[in-house]
Formats: structure tokens, C-alpha cells, sequence
């Protein structure tokens, strides 16, 4: 987004484009973790379904609520999910697996994704460690199928109102696919030593950005 809106885009285009973009490269690490049977796939349909569904709820709602309004809240659960991510050496056994409460995740998660954002991946790594005691690298698959289910949301709604610029997205989408196919297949390999820094890493830049905006007004 930083990128886009400092080429000259307008905030509309901007965020459409993005979106047009980051499909592809949460649809190739998808694939990858697939592939690896990193995937529950009976859950991955209702995950799915409702991220789908909660990111176009939260986009219908975007066009009623100013963003903004959430930099606050969303710092300081970053905060949260930062610290819980240090603190936790490893996965906790298994606490749930229950396939409503994914659905709640993803809804919840998907919608908040399709009205604002940052943080997203984060949140939902987060939930699938703490609710089903997933690992850092088994979270991040989970992740990936509600991530690429609002992004796509995402991209059909922004289609259909000619936000997305897609002269700029495909070939910013080209670079997707191959950085999200990278990342996953180090994420594969690397484990939780790849997941835990880089997760953490994100973090502390979201942090310090929506912080950055707060303190500018």
C-alpha cells in the first residue's frame, strides 16, 4: 500500500490494486502448503467459505466506518500477539478441534481483513496456536486458507467497481507468486525457527507503523 500510494495512486485505486496483487501470492503459498500436506483440507472448506464471506462483510461495512477508527485497538492487540509469540516456546497440546470455532476465526478474521488489515496473518497465527495448539509453521498453513479466502473476496468486489489498476497489479502479482511460493517452501523446511522471527519481525513494523500514524494524527 505504502508503495502504491507513494507512485501516485489514489487511496480507492490503491487499495484495490493491492488487493489485485496479494491474491497471488497468498494463492501460491496456499498451494505450497497444500501440496505438503500442511492442510486440513475437511476444515479448509468451512475456513474458507466464512473468511470469504467475512471479508465482504467487512468490506460493505468499510464504506460506513472510517478505519482509523480501529489504529488504536488493532496496536495494541499487535502488542499482544507479539509478546505471546515470544513467550511461547513451543505448540500447546491441542485444545479444540472443533470446525464452528474455525469457522468463527475465519468469519471474524476474514471480516476484519476486508475492512482494514494490517495484522491479519499475525491474529490468525495466533488462533490457531492458542485455540488448537497448532505449530508455528501448521498455524501459518491454516492462515493461508482463510488469507487468500478474503483476498479473493477482496478482489471480486474491487473488480466489479474498476478499482483495481490491473496494468500495475499483474506484474506486482508475478513477484507475488513467486515470493509466496518461496516463503512457504521455507516455512516447510525451516519450521518454527523460520516461522517465529519472521512472524515476530512483521509484527514489530506493524507496531511501529500504526504508531507512527497515531502519534502523526
Amino acid at each position: 500500500m505504502p508503495a502504491l500510494l507513494a507512485a501516485g495512486l489514489p487511496p480507492h485505486l490503491a487499495l484495490g490494486t493491492n488487493k489485485g496483487q496479494s491474491v497471488f501470492g497468498s494463492g501460491a503459498a496456499l498451494t505450497r502448503y497444500a501440496h505438503a500436506g500442511m492442510i486440513d483440507r475437511r476444515r479448509a472448506r468451512w475456513e474458507f467459505a466464512a473468511g470469504f464471506a467475512g471479508s465482504l462483510a467487512g468490506a460493505a461495512l468499510l464504506l460506513v466506518v472510517p478505519p482509523p477508527v480501529l489504529r488504536p485497538v488493532v496496536l495494541v492487540l499487535l502488542i499482544v500477539a507479539a509478546a505471546v509469540l515470544i513467550v511461547r516456546p513451543s505448540a500447546a497440546r491441542t485444545r479444540t478441534r472443533s470446525i464452528w470455532i474455525a469457522v468463527v476465526i475465519a468469519l471474524v478474521l476474514g471480516a476484519y481483513d476486508g475492512f482494514f488489515g494490517p495484522g491479519t496473518g499475525t491474529f490468525l497465527i495466533l488462533a490457531y496456536v492458542s485455540l488448537f495448539g497448532a505449530t508455528l509453521p501448521q498455524a501459518s498453513a491454516d492462515a493461508k486458507v482463510v488469507n487468500f479466502a478474503s483476498n479473493l473476496a477482496a478482489v471480486a468486489l474491487f473488480a466489479t467497481r474498476g478499482t483495481i489498476v490491473w496494468t500495475i497489479s499483474l506484474p506486482m502479482a508475478v513477484a507475488q507468486l513467486a515470493g509466496g511460493a518461496l516463503g512457504a517452501h521455507l516455512v516447510v523446511r525451516g519450521g518454527d525457527r523460520v516461522v517465529r522471527p519472521v512472524a515476530l519481525l512483521v509484527a514489530a513494523g506493524l507496531i511501529a507503523k500504526l504508531a507512527f500514524d497515531l502519534a502523526k494524527g
